[in-house]
């Protein structure tokens, strides 16, 4: 008689790729990225009992994360009311998240029978730094990731209540799930029941339409409008060359572990064919025996099209959200094509296809990465962290929001001045300011001022309206000084009606310091 495995030997794989990716973000400590503070603010007025808004009195949805800042507001309320530490409260909670889509891939694997690429999978997601610069930086993507790969293993168990319910999760914590959404409806609706004669259930849609009815619902009436108006601003307010975007995200495509850093620029051009051919091979032979997965295996090419056709600016984080299905799939590929030299059915492999897997599949994609890690970051806690993992703007902004809250006195009343800037989450978020946001992801006021004439674009994708300054007329400014440059710098007016507070030293983005005004009385 066979003893049955224990509890622990059944599942230590599981418990192994989940600690990992645990610890490796717990390691750097938290390195909030501006644009977190923007959905903390939100969380934080909800709970101040000021509503959902930036600031106060203005319904304007400036967050594309609806999901993640209710998450926030319900674990802010657990700890601490509206003086919760955010930052620490989304740097632990995104250390977890990261750990069960670590599982969830390593089950994907052993699932398709490709047991290598899923931990190979697994352990690269834990180690990979646009998978911990985005957790330990406070951003939704951690939560977004997951919902998206448990979509996928859901979709693997036929669990058609939870793909419905985690793809309308997923869709609540970003609009662009939508580019997974819709191929996995359309195949469910019309494909599915055919293919795995599994009757499409009233429970699924609900599961799937309930939370975004409500959530829509509340946004409709609430903000006027269902869309961020943070989408809109983006389109308007940046100036980007034709094809920016399309080559971010192909040199992203062609180094998803990032082996340029070990093999120098001439492995972009190799890993512009190598990958995408290991693709093919690993999505066709996942195809050929699991047809439903079309969508999920489509997902990174739509998600590619989807931002490179409209040229937006590219983030560093939106480069997250298809590298765990694009890493996964490309070993599996691997997997294949060393199944096929080999050919021997898998319990008779020598042990040199055991070798090669575990150096090709699990190793050297696992060490690759590691080149962008450094001990000794240049800014930050001084731990271990990715090197796109800086926070050096986050900084200035810090100890900017101090010398303006300095300036404003103690006795000043909340949201009693106004503070401008193009980069308003830190200075939102740690000063008692109204927010001119200049870009207009949170503000109204802004979107009439853009497009600014090419030649106030001063080596940027961005610059201040002069003009909207001048009709605003904000208390306080703060700008990298290449913001403003080439306009408001050069503009006769606005040295009669502003003074420089203080420059704080730095050349980021090829500026002249950082620059803080106050209105003259």
């Amino acid at each position: 008689m066979v003893a049955k495995p224990t509890f622990l030997r059944k599942y230590w794989p599981y418990l192994a790729v989940f600690a990992l990716a645990v610890i490796i973000r717990l390691i750097p400590g938290p390195r909030t990225i501006d644009d977190a503070f923007i959905t903390y603010r939100y969380a934080r007025n909800l709970l101040a009992g000021n509503g959902f808004v930036y600031n106060p009195g203005v319904h304007i949805l400036g967050t594309t994360t609806p999901l993640y800042t209710l998450t926030m507001a319900f674990l802010g309320l657990c700890f601490g009311g509206p003086n919760a530490p955010f930052p620490l409260i989304a740097y632990l909670l995104n250390a977890f998240l990261d750990g069960i889509t670590a599982m969830l891939l390593l089950y994907i694997g052993r699932k398709l029978n490709y047991r290598r690429a899923g931990l190979g999978a697994a352990l690269v997601w834990g180690i990979l730094p646009f998978s911990v610069t985005f957790a330990i930086g406070g951003l939704e993507t951690s939560l977004y990731v997951l919902l998206l790969v448990g979509t996928f293993a859901a979709l693997l168990d036929s669990r058609y209540l939870l793909v419905g319910l985690l793809s309308g999760l997923a869709l609540l914590t970003r609009p662009d799930a939508l580019i997974l959404v819709l191929p996995l409806g359309f195949d469910r609706l019309f494909f599915d029941y055919k293919r795995r004669g599994v009757p499409l259930k009233i429970s699924e849609l609900l599961a799937f339409f309930v939370p975004a009815i409500l959530w829509y619902g509340f946004a409709t009436l609430y903000f006027g409008s269902p869309l961020p108006h943070s989408i809109t601003a983006k389109t308007q307010a940046y100036q980007l060359p034709p094809n920016g975007a399309l080559i971010r995200m192909t040199q992203h495509y062609a180094t998803p572990f990032m082996g340029h850093l070990s093999f120098g620029t001439a492995w972009i051009g190799i890993g512009l064919v190598l990958y995408p051919f290991l693709y093919i091979i690993g999505g066709l032979n996942i195809f050929r025996r699991e047809r439903y997965t079309w969508p999920v295996l489509l997902f990174p090419w739509f998600y590619f099209l989807a931002f490179t056709i409209p040229n937006p600016l590219i983030f560093r984080w939106y480069l997250t959200t298809p590298t765990p299905f694009y890493i996964f799939i490309i070993l599996c590929g691997l997997e294949q094509l060393l199944s096929q030299i080999f050919k021997k059915a898998e319990q008779n492999k020598p042990l040199a296809w055991q070798v090669a897997t575990l150096l090709l599949v699990i190793l050297i994609p696992l060490a690759l990465p590691l080149r962008e890690w450094r001990l000794h970051p240049e800014d930050g806690p001084d731990y271990p962290a990715p090197d796109m993992a800086w926070v050096r703007l986050e900084e200035l902004y810090h100890q900017a929001a101090n010398i303006v809250s300095v300036d404003v006195g103690e006795g000043a009343g909340s949201y009693s001045y106004t503070l401008a800037a193009g980069d308003v989450g830190v200075l939102g978020y740690y000063t008692q300011a109204r927010i001119l946001d200049t870009v207009g992801l949170n503000t109204a006021e802004p979107l009439e001022y853009y497009p600014v004439p090419e030649e106030m674009v001063a080596g940027m994708a961005y610059a201040i309206p002069p003009d909207l300054i001048f009709d605003q007329q904000p208390d306080y400014l703060v700008f990298p000084e290449i913001y403003i440059r080439n306009g408001l710098l050069k503009d006769e007016r606005f040295a009669g009606q502003y003074t420089l507070l203080e420059k704080i030293e730095t050349d980021i983005y090829d500026s002249d310091g950082m620059l803080i005004f106050a209105r003259r009385p």
